[in-house]
Protein backbone atom coordinates (compact mmCIF):
# COMPACT_ATOMS: atom_id res chain seq x y z
CA UNK A 1 0.00 0.00 0.00
CA UNK A 2 1.08 3.58 -0.70
CA UNK A 3 1.59 6.80 1.23
CA UNK A 4 -0.60 9.37 -0.55
CA UNK A 5 -1.30 13.08 -0.23
CA UNK A 6 -4.54 14.49 -1.71
CA UNK A 7 -4.86 18.27 -1.80
CA UNK A 8 -8.16 20.13 -1.95
CA UNK A 9 -9.80 17.26 -0.08
CA UNK A 10 -12.45 19.24 1.78
CA UNK A 11 -15.05 18.68 -0.95
CA UNK A 12 -15.82 17.40 -4.42
CA UNK A 13 -13.27 15.40 -6.37
CA UNK A 14 -10.62 15.62 -3.66
CA UNK A 15 -12.89 14.24 -0.97
CA UNK A 16 -14.25 11.47 -3.22
CA UNK A 17 -10.71 10.53 -4.20
CA UNK A 18 -9.56 10.35 -0.59
CA UNK A 19 -12.51 8.10 0.30
CA UNK A 20 -11.70 5.79 -2.62
CA UNK A 21 -8.02 5.53 -1.75
CA UNK A 22 -8.81 4.86 1.91
CA UNK A 23 -11.12 2.04 0.83
CA UNK A 24 -8.20 0.54 -1.06
CA UNK A 25 -6.13 0.47 2.12
CA UNK A 26 -3.66 3.28 1.45
CA UNK A 27 -2.32 5.68 4.04
CA UNK A 28 -3.91 8.96 2.98
CA UNK A 29 -2.98 12.46 4.05
CA UNK A 30 -5.61 15.04 3.11
CA UNK A 31 -4.89 18.75 2.92
CA UNK A 32 -7.13 21.80 2.59
CA UNK A 33 -7.77 25.17 4.18
CA UNK A 34 -10.98 23.87 5.77
CA UNK A 35 -9.75 21.13 8.11
CA UNK A 36 -13.16 20.91 9.75
CA UNK A 37 -14.66 19.85 6.40
CA UNK A 38 -12.41 16.77 6.37
CA UNK A 39 -13.62 15.27 9.65
CA UNK A 40 -15.53 12.56 7.81
CA UNK A 41 -12.30 11.51 6.12
CA UNK A 42 -10.49 11.46 9.47
CA UNK A 43 -13.15 9.11 10.84
CA UNK A 44 -12.26 6.68 8.04
CA UNK A 45 -8.54 6.88 8.75
CA UNK A 46 -7.28 9.86 6.76
CA UNK A 47 -4.74 12.24 8.30
CA UNK A 48 -6.04 15.81 7.88
CA UNK A 49 -3.63 18.71 7.47
CA UNK A 50 -4.43 22.42 7.23
CA UNK A 51 -2.82 23.90 4.12
CA UNK A 52 -3.35 26.96 1.99
CA UNK A 53 -1.61 25.98 -1.25
CA UNK A 54 -0.55 29.61 -1.82
CA UNK A 55 1.27 29.96 1.52
CA UNK A 56 4.88 28.79 1.57
CA UNK A 57 4.93 28.08 5.30
CA UNK A 58 1.83 25.87 5.05
CA UNK A 59 3.22 23.92 2.10
CA UNK A 60 6.62 23.42 3.74
CA UNK A 61 4.99 22.27 6.99
CA UNK A 62 2.93 19.63 5.19
CA UNK A 63 5.96 18.31 3.29
CA UNK A 64 8.10 18.20 6.43
CA UNK A 65 5.48 16.33 8.42
CA UNK A 66 4.92 13.67 5.76
CA UNK A 67 8.64 13.16 5.24
CA UNK A 68 9.27 13.05 8.99
CA UNK A 69 6.63 10.36 9.43
CA UNK A 70 7.14 8.32 6.25
CA UNK A 71 10.14 9.57 4.31
CA UNK A 72 9.22 9.87 0.66
CA UNK A 73 5.65 10.15 -0.54
CA UNK A 74 4.50 7.45 -2.98
CA UNK A 75 1.65 9.38 -4.62
CA UNK A 76 0.81 13.07 -4.81
CA UNK A 77 -2.67 14.01 -6.02
CA UNK A 78 -2.60 17.72 -6.90
CA UNK A 79 -6.32 18.46 -6.79
CA UNK A 80 -6.55 21.89 -5.12
CA UNK A 81 -7.95 24.47 -7.49
CA UNK A 82 -10.87 26.72 -8.38
CA UNK A 83 -12.29 28.69 -11.29
CA UNK A 84 -12.87 32.36 -11.92
CA UNK A 85 -15.09 33.35 -14.83
CA UNK A 86 -15.66 36.76 -16.34
CA UNK A 87 -14.60 38.53 -19.50
CA UNK A 88 -10.89 39.13 -20.05
CA UNK A 89 -11.64 42.85 -20.20
CA UNK A 90 -13.48 42.97 -16.87
CA UNK A 91 -11.43 40.51 -14.79
CA UNK A 92 -8.73 42.24 -12.77
CA UNK A 93 -5.15 41.14 -13.17
CA UNK A 94 -5.02 40.62 -9.41
CA UNK A 95 -7.86 38.09 -9.69
CA UNK A 96 -6.12 36.45 -12.63
CA UNK A 97 -2.85 36.21 -10.68
CA UNK A 98 -4.70 34.63 -7.74
CA UNK A 99 -6.11 32.01 -10.12
CA UNK A 100 -2.61 31.14 -11.31
CA UNK A 101 -1.24 31.12 -7.75
CA UNK A 102 -3.66 28.35 -6.77
CA UNK A 103 -4.09 26.36 -9.97
CA UNK A 104 -0.48 26.39 -11.18
CA UNK A 105 2.13 27.91 -8.88
CA UNK A 106 0.81 26.38 -5.66
CA UNK A 107 0.61 22.97 -7.30
CA UNK A 108 4.11 23.45 -8.73
CA UNK A 109 5.69 24.51 -5.43
CA UNK A 110 4.28 21.55 -3.51
CA UNK A 111 5.49 19.21 -6.23
CA UNK A 112 8.98 20.77 -6.23
CA UNK A 113 9.35 20.14 -2.52
CA UNK A 114 8.23 16.51 -2.72
CA UNK A 115 10.22 15.44 -5.77
CA UNK A 116 13.72 15.14 -4.21
CA UNK A 117 12.77 12.45 -1.69
CA UNK A 118 10.71 10.59 -4.30
CA UNK A 119 13.64 10.70 -6.72
CA UNK A 120 16.33 9.74 -4.22
CA UNK A 121 14.35 6.76 -2.94
CA UNK A 122 14.88 5.09 -6.31
CA UNK A 123 12.17 2.45 -6.08
CA UNK A 124 10.52 3.40 -9.35
CA UNK A 125 7.08 3.66 -7.76
CA UNK A 126 6.35 7.34 -7.42
CA UNK A 127 3.30 8.91 -9.06
CA UNK A 128 2.29 12.55 -9.39
CA UNK A 129 -1.34 13.04 -10.42
CA UNK A 130 -2.25 16.54 -11.61
CA UNK A 131 -5.89 17.54 -11.91
CA UNK A 132 -6.36 19.48 -15.10
CA UNK A 133 -9.78 19.58 -16.76
CA UNK A 134 -11.35 19.12 -20.14
CA UNK A 135 -10.83 22.87 -19.90
CA UNK A 136 -7.14 22.23 -20.38
CA UNK A 137 -7.88 21.05 -23.92
CA UNK A 138 -10.93 23.14 -24.82
CA UNK A 139 -12.29 26.58 -23.90
CA UNK A 140 -15.54 28.32 -23.05
CA UNK A 141 -16.53 32.00 -23.20
CA UNK A 142 -15.70 34.11 -20.15
CA UNK A 143 -13.37 31.38 -18.89
CA UNK A 144 -10.09 32.68 -20.33
CA UNK A 145 -8.14 32.87 -17.08
CA UNK A 146 -9.35 29.51 -15.80
CA UNK A 147 -8.58 27.82 -19.11
CA UNK A 148 -5.17 29.49 -19.19
CA UNK A 149 -4.27 27.86 -15.87
CA UNK A 150 -5.44 24.43 -16.99
CA UNK A 151 -3.67 24.66 -20.36
CA UNK A 152 -0.59 25.58 -18.33
CA UNK A 153 -1.02 22.53 -16.07
CA UNK A 154 -1.16 20.32 -19.17
CA UNK A 155 2.09 21.64 -20.64
CA UNK A 156 3.84 21.77 -17.26
CA UNK A 157 2.86 18.16 -16.58
CA UNK A 158 4.11 16.96 -19.97
CA UNK A 159 7.52 18.53 -19.39
CA UNK A 160 7.68 17.18 -15.84
CA UNK A 161 6.80 13.68 -17.06
CA UNK A 162 9.81 13.41 -19.35
CA UNK A 163 12.10 14.99 -16.75
CA UNK A 164 11.16 12.40 -14.13
CA UNK A 165 10.88 9.31 -16.31
CA UNK A 166 14.51 8.32 -15.71
CA UNK A 167 13.83 8.22 -11.97
CA UNK A 168 10.79 5.95 -12.23
CA UNK A 169 8.30 8.66 -11.28
CA UNK A 170 5.12 8.78 -13.36
CA UNK A 171 3.25 12.01 -14.05
CA UNK A 172 -0.44 11.62 -14.85
CA UNK A 173 -2.95 14.25 -15.99
CA UNK A 174 -6.64 13.88 -15.13
CA UNK A 175 -9.14 15.72 -17.36
CA UNK A 176 -12.59 15.84 -15.73
CA UNK A 177 -15.68 16.94 -17.59
CA UNK A 178 -18.73 18.53 -15.94
CA UNK A 179 -18.77 17.28 -12.36
CA UNK A 180 -21.25 17.92 -9.55
CA UNK A 181 -19.00 19.89 -7.17
CA UNK A 182 -18.86 23.39 -5.65
CA UNK A 183 -17.27 24.59 -8.92
CA UNK A 184 -20.43 26.17 -10.30
CA UNK A 185 -21.44 27.80 -7.02
CA UNK A 186 -18.02 29.37 -6.60
CA UNK A 187 -17.88 30.51 -10.23
CA UNK A 188 -21.34 31.87 -11.06
CA UNK A 189 -22.01 34.83 -8.78
CA UNK A 190 -18.51 36.34 -9.10
CA UNK A 191 -18.83 35.99 -12.89
CA UNK A 192 -22.10 37.94 -12.80
CA UNK A 193 -20.53 40.52 -10.51
CA UNK A 194 -17.71 41.04 -13.00
CA UNK A 195 -19.50 40.74 -16.32
CA UNK A 196 -23.24 40.55 -15.73
CA UNK A 197 -24.05 44.21 -16.26
CA UNK A 198 -21.76 45.44 -19.02
CA UNK A 199 -21.13 44.60 -22.67
CA UNK A 200 -20.88 40.89 -21.86
CA UNK A 201 -23.97 40.83 -19.66
CA UNK A 202 -26.19 38.85 -22.02
CA UNK A 203 -23.54 36.17 -22.45
CA UNK A 204 -22.77 36.03 -18.72
CA UNK A 205 -26.42 35.48 -17.82
CA UNK A 206 -26.77 32.83 -20.55
CA UNK A 207 -23.80 30.97 -19.11
CA UNK A 208 -25.13 31.32 -15.57
CA UNK A 209 -28.48 29.90 -16.67
CA UNK A 210 -27.11 26.99 -18.69
CA UNK A 211 -27.62 23.52 -17.31
CA UNK A 212 -25.78 20.36 -18.32
CA UNK A 213 -26.01 16.89 -16.82
CA UNK A 214 -23.27 16.39 -14.26
CA UNK A 215 -21.25 13.34 -13.38
CA UNK A 216 -20.56 12.54 -9.74
CA UNK A 217 -17.08 13.18 -8.30
CA UNK A 218 -16.75 9.43 -7.79
CA UNK A 219 -16.30 9.05 -11.57
CA UNK A 220 -13.11 11.07 -11.40
CA UNK A 221 -12.03 9.39 -8.17
CA UNK A 222 -12.25 6.03 -9.94
CA UNK A 223 -9.97 7.30 -12.72
CA UNK A 224 -7.44 8.58 -10.20
CA UNK A 225 -7.54 5.29 -8.30
CA UNK A 226 -6.86 3.38 -11.54
CA UNK A 227 -3.85 5.58 -12.22
CA UNK A 228 -2.55 5.04 -8.69
CA UNK A 229 -2.95 1.26 -8.92
CA UNK A 230 -1.53 0.86 -12.44
CA UNK A 231 1.97 -0.53 -12.88
CA UNK A 232 2.32 1.71 -15.93
CA UNK A 233 -0.40 4.39 -15.78
CA UNK A 234 -1.57 6.23 -18.86
CA UNK A 235 -0.34 9.79 -19.25
CA UNK A 236 -3.93 11.08 -19.31
CA UNK A 237 -7.32 9.96 -18.03
CA UNK A 238 -10.56 11.59 -19.22
CA UNK A 239 -13.65 11.23 -17.01
CA UNK A 240 -17.05 12.84 -16.66
CA UNK A 241 -19.86 14.29 -18.71
CA UNK A 242 -19.01 15.98 -22.06
CA UNK A 243 -15.24 15.64 -21.65
CA UNK A 244 -14.61 13.09 -24.38
CA UNK A 245 -16.96 14.53 -27.05
CA UNK A 246 -15.83 18.14 -26.59
CA UNK A 247 -12.13 17.24 -26.63
CA UNK A 248 -12.78 15.11 -29.72
CA UNK A 249 -14.58 17.91 -31.60
CA UNK A 250 -11.87 20.45 -30.81
CA UNK A 251 -9.08 18.07 -31.84
CA UNK A 252 -10.51 16.62 -35.05
CA UNK A 253 -12.91 19.28 -36.37
CA UNK A 254 -10.89 22.39 -35.60
CA UNK A 255 -11.43 25.70 -33.90
CA UNK A 256 -14.17 27.16 -36.12
CA UNK A 257 -16.47 24.18 -35.78
CA UNK A 258 -15.80 24.02 -32.06
CA UNK A 259 -16.47 27.78 -31.70
CA UNK A 260 -19.87 27.44 -33.37
CA UNK A 261 -20.75 24.40 -31.31
CA UNK A 262 -19.88 25.94 -27.97
CA UNK A 263 -21.51 29.31 -28.65
CA UNK A 264 -24.71 27.62 -29.82
CA UNK A 265 -25.23 26.59 -26.18
CA UNK A 266 -25.47 30.21 -24.99
CA UNK A 267 -27.93 31.86 -27.36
Amino acid sequence: MSIILVTGASSGIGKATAHKLLQQGHTVYVAARRVEAMQDLEVHGAIPLRMDITKEDDVVAVVERIQREHGALDVLVNNAGYAIYGSVEETSIDDARAQFEVNLFGLARLTQLLIPAMRERGRGRGTIVNLSSMGGKIYTPLGAWYHATKHAVEGWSDALRIELKAFGIDVVVIEPGIIATEFGDVMTQPMLDRSGHGPYGKLAHAIAGSKSPMSQPSVVAEAIARAVQAHRPKTRYVAGNLARPLIFVRKYFGDRVYDRLIMSQFR
